[in-house]
């Protein structure tokens, strides 16, 4: 018996604009899907797919919201916000190393997220995926290792968080490949491996890296590393790579009134600091004159490829491991285990006509009262009785 094919769902982006499209919530939308406000908001931020009833539930949901074709509400809610929406950069992106002349727009293996008001096509490769990979690789990887530098301060790190999400990338490939946006996948991952809080416990991270030569640069990096990591974050991903409110909120996973409250806080955080950076034109210029100041260089994707390979190897080959660890104490526990029940053996009993423990013991108490007697006796002594001559 054949399954029928799982119902098509937009892109994560999609779907939140969908819901936003229709007012609705994500408590609303997990309401009426059966599912929690948490489950919601992964399948939006392209963490999860549901699958199941679930999804022709979630399917049917959003195929209403677009017949309907409502305009978004994230823009009415952004427009009505203290931070104003602004149209999509079309240069500056950090995302994407600057495009040769000689590259293809649209038809290509991405189409640049550049493009105003264009979300990137899936990943296309007719020479396999390694060759799909390398280009992505040598697209986005140096431009993602200026943001980590920007949201950690720190060079290694900023290389290792690139690294690692290219790393996964390549492991959950056909996923990423079919992706409509392949930059913003890995972008996402590196940022949240940036910004891990586990860092912290590192030895490596007790001594903080040297700052940027440029006074003017150690400032404004003093400033975005003073900020809370969903503020930095939030003012890289609007002011530094140029993505709007709604894409914004919906990388971080927060609402767009959360995002653009973030978006205000850290602007004035920086304002007050930084006059000169007051206005949002100067900000965005200041942002990529320092990621472009430090010279960071992304490893080869050939090296990351096997070394993603190495780990998952090691990885797979220690869970093997560890399973066979568990069979064998299994087997072994079983195999040594009593098969019957031994009934506990009774207490024991009173044994007869054992003679007494002989041998000087304590002395009572009417002992002692003797001997103290007969000392006091000894000294004093009482009178011998000697014979009288007559």
């Amino acid at each position: 018996m054949t399954q029928s094919p799982p119902c098509p769902l937009p892109a994560p982006k999609e779907r939140r604009r969908l819901r936003e499209s229709k007012s609705l919530t994500q408590a609303q939308v997990a309401a009426e899907v059966g599912v929690t406000r948490e489950t919601v908001r992964a399948w939006e931020s392209g963490r999860s797919t549901p699958t199941g009833r679930k999804r022709e539930t979630y399917a049917k949901l959003l195929s209403s919201a677009e017949a309907e074709g409502q305009a978004p509400a994230a823009e009415a809610v952004a427009t009505t916000s203290a931070a104003p929406v602004r149209s999509r950069r079309s240069v500056g992106r950090w995302d994407s190393a600057p495009l040769d002349q000689g590259q293809e727009r649209g038809g290509g293996w991405v189409r640049p997220a550049a493009e105003a008001g264009e979300n990137p096509g899936p990943v296309v490769s007719s020479n396999g995926a390694t060759e799909a990979f390398d280009r992505l690789y040598a697209y986005a990887a140096p431009g993602l290792v200026r943001q980590a530098y920007l949201l950690t301060g720190r060079r290694i790190l900023a290389r290792e968080s690139v690294e690692r999400a290219f790393q996964l990338a390549w492991q959950r490939w056909p996923e990423v490949a079919m992706d409509r946006d392949p930059a913003g996948w890995v972008r996402a991952a590196a940022h949240e491996y940036a910004m891990s809080p586990w860092h912290r416990l590192r030895p490596s991270h007790r001594h903080p890296e040297a700052p940027p030569a440029d006074a003017d640069d150690r400032a404004l990096l003093d400033v975005l590393l003073s900020l809370p990591s969903s503020y930095r974050r939030t003012l890289l991903l609007y002011d530094g790579v140029g993505l709007d409110l709604p894409e914004t909120a919906a990388e971080t996973e927060a609402t767009t009134p959360a995002a653009a409250q973030r978006l205000l806080h850290a602007r004035e955080a920086v304002a007050e600091r930084l006059p000169a950076l007051a206005v949002p034109d100067q900000l965005h210029r200041r942002l990529t004159e320092l990621a472009g100041a430090e010279k960071l260089q992304a490893p080869k994707s050939t090296l990351v490829r096997a070394n993603g390979e190495r780990r998952t190897r090691f990885w797979t080959r220690s869970a093997i491991a560890f399973t066979v660890l568990i069979v064998g104490a299994t087997a072994l526990t079983l195999r040594t285990a009593p098969t019957r029940y031994e009934p506990v053996p009774a207490p024991g009993s009173m044994i007869s006509d054992v003679p007494l423990r002989t041998g000087p013991g304590a002395l009572s108490h009417a002992d002692k009262k003797l001997r103290d007697k007969l000392h006091k006796s000894a000294r004093s002594g009482p009178h011998r009785l000697a014979p009288e001559v007559d």
